[in-house]
C-alpha cells in the first residue's frame, strides 16, 4: 500500500471516528395524527433528540398549532428566543436554532445554514413565544 493510500485511510478513519452519531426522531413518536406529516423524521444528535424545547417546537409545527406563538416585533424578540435555548419559527415552515454564532433551520436531514435573503429581515415571517 502506498503512502498516499495509507494517509487517506487514516484521514477517513479519524473523520468517521470523531463524527457525532445522529439518530432519527420520528414525528409519530412525539405526537399522534400530525396535521403536517412531512417530513416524517428529523436526523438529530443525541443531545438534540432529548431537547424538550425542540420537541415542543416540532409539535407546534406539525400540529399547525401556533397558539403559543406571536409575530416577532423586532429582531430582539428572535434573538432573545435563540439565546434562551428555545426555537423560533420561520415562515410557519422551519424551526430555527442558533449554534456557534450561526442561525440554522431544521430539515429532515439535520440543521442547515439559513440563506440570507430579504425575507429573513421581514418580521412578519417570524413567530416567537
Amino acid at each position: 500500500m502506498s503512502y498516499f493510500s495509507t494517509s487517506l485511510l487514516y484521514i477517513h478513519y479519524n473523520t468517521a471516528m470523531y463524527q457525532k452519531k445522529k439518530e432519527r426522531l420520528y414525528i409519530c413518536d412525539i405526537m399522534d395524527d400530525p396535521a403536517v406529516p412531512y417530513p416524517s423524521y428529523y436526523l438529530l444528535s443525541t443531545s438534540m433528540l432529548k431537547n424538550e424545547m425542540l420537541q415542543t417546537a416540532l409539535i407546534s409545527l406539525h400540529s399547525f398549532d401556533f397558539s403559543y406563538y406571536e409575530t416577532a416585533k423586532s429582531y430582539e424578540d428572535i434573538f432573545a428566543m435563540l439565546h434562551s435555548g428555545t426555537f423560533p419559527l420561520y415562515k410557519e415552515k422551519y424551526i430555527v436554532g442558533y449554534f456557534g454564532n450561526k442561525m440554522m433551520y431544521l430539515e429532515s436531514h439535520g440543521w442547515k445554514a439559513i440563506p440570507v435573503t430579504e425575507d429573513i429581515f421581514k418580521m412578519e415571517n417570524w413567530l416567537v413565544c
